[in-house]
């Protein structure tokens, strides 16, 4: 097996255990432990704030530690921490079960940030649009299979098997990366302090035109996204009509987008400019809440399921190229920490998004919510329109051929 698929059946393995272990917290919080939602917020939250408090210490680390190395161990720790999941459930403490959740998700955090570092040094530049969109279908697959096989477990047997099956996926991953060997970095300079070093990667990313206009369209992006998150299902069911499996139909639409996006990276990557791709991400995104608009206006559950569809192909193929363009401008030294500056800007703008979508629903109306979406999407589009996004022709030459 290449090195580079080895870190590929590495990362697919990681993601199906986070995933696995997304849905069944809150199926086990609900049919074992009995709690309500604001306990289900709760425990989803405190999960979720691993993308945020690991981030930035994990960066770090990804530029100074073994990468595989550093994977290997991550996933070891996170398939400890969902067998302890699993445990906690049937136990009973909710704080317990919370805890070892957040740890889990550390083990996602850090492969993202290690597998983007270390794809540039197991593929040559020529070929990292294809590496990058083979990982986020392997990505796609695992977000689209979790909740599927976390639902079976959960109606067949207990929820809480959920963890049991998360920390196997995630053994395995531990498994698949442990043989692999990343060519050996050149000597560096001294490590400086913790916070010294992530002031370092955040400077490097604001000061880049490419990595700040990427951040920014990011941070729109999700923020509009999380913000039709929290409308989308009470839209379908009260403003569009459709009954909850028809709800459900219309949101696979997402999923299909999101593998159909990374099937297609490759060849629509070699065919259209950079800038293309990297305004037609969010321009799609645009059409979906006009989408669900028109689905209440007559156009159904086709409407509805084109809406989630665009939202999952377009910014896909967005994230590829962007990804790409990461690898290429970003000195292999700062890499995790560069990745680690604008993945806490996405995941902590999240929160705030889907509280504005709500709030918005609340006090005026699932209309004017999407009229929030529209917005948001719109910002996102136009950040490619006025940045040096959009005036990207081809690839930028990568870091270390340009320093040379």
């Amino acid at each position: 097996m290449s090195p580079f698929s080895r870190l590929l059946a590495s990362s697919a393995g990681a993601h199906l255990g986070d995933q696995l272990a997304v849905a069944a917290l809150p199926l086990t919080a609900v049919l074992v432990l009995g709690a309500g939602p604001g306990t289900v917020g709760v425990l989803v939250g405190v999960q979720g704030l691993a993308w945020l408090l690991v981030s930035l210490p994990a960066g770090v680390l990804a530029d100074r530690l073994s990468k595989p190395a550093l994977i290997a161990a991550a996933q070891g720790v996170a398939a400890a921490a969902f067998l302890g999941a699993g445990a906690a459930a049937v136990a009973g403490p909710s704080f317990a079960l919370a805890a070892a959740c957040f740890a889990g998700a550390g083990g996602a955090v850090i492969l993202s940030l290690c597998a983007l570092a270390l794809v540039p040094e197991l593929v040559p530049a020529e070929r990292l649009p294809a590496a990058n969109a083979r990982l986020e279908l392997a990505r796609a697959a695992a977000t689209l299979l979790a909740p599927i096989a976390a639902g079976l477990l959960a109606e067949r047997a207990s929820p809480a098997l959920g963890f049991a099956a998360a920390a196997l996926a995630c053994a395995a991953a531990a498994f698949a990366v442990s043989s692999l060997s990343a060519p050996t970095a050149a000597s560096r300079p001294a490590k400086p302090p913790l916070l010294d070093a992530i002031r370092e990667g955040a400077r490097f990313a604001l000061r880049h035109a490419l990595l700040r206009g990427i951040a920014l369209c990011a941070v729109f992006w999700n923020f509009a996204f999380f913000a039709l998150l929290a409308v989308a299902v009470p839209f379908a069911l009260e403003r569009i009509g459709l009954d909850p499996a028809q709800t459900g139909l219309a949101q696979a639409g997402y999923g299909l987008g999101l593998l159909l996006g990374a099937a297609c990276a490759g060849r629509v990557l070699a065919r259209f400019e950079p800038r293309v791709v990297l305004i037609a991400g969010p321009a799609l995104s645009l059409l979906s809440p006009l989408l669900l608009m028109l689905a209440a206006r007559g156009g159904g559950l086709p409407a509805a399921g084109a809406a989630f569809f665009l939202v999952g192909f377009g910014p896909m193929l967005w994230l590829i190229c962007q990804t790409t363009i990461r690898q290429l401008v970003t000195p292999p030294q700062l890499m995790g920490r560069v990745a680690a500056t604008i993945q806490v800007a996405i995941y902590g703008v999240r929160p705030l998004g889907a509280f504005a979508g709500g709030t918005v629903a609340w006090a005026f109306g699932l209309d004017a919510a999407l009229v929030l979406v529209l917005a948001g999407f719109g910002l996102s589009l136009a950040v490619p329109l006025a940045s040096a996004l959009g005036r990207l022709r081809t690839m930028p030459r990568d870091a270390v051929a340009a320093a040379a």
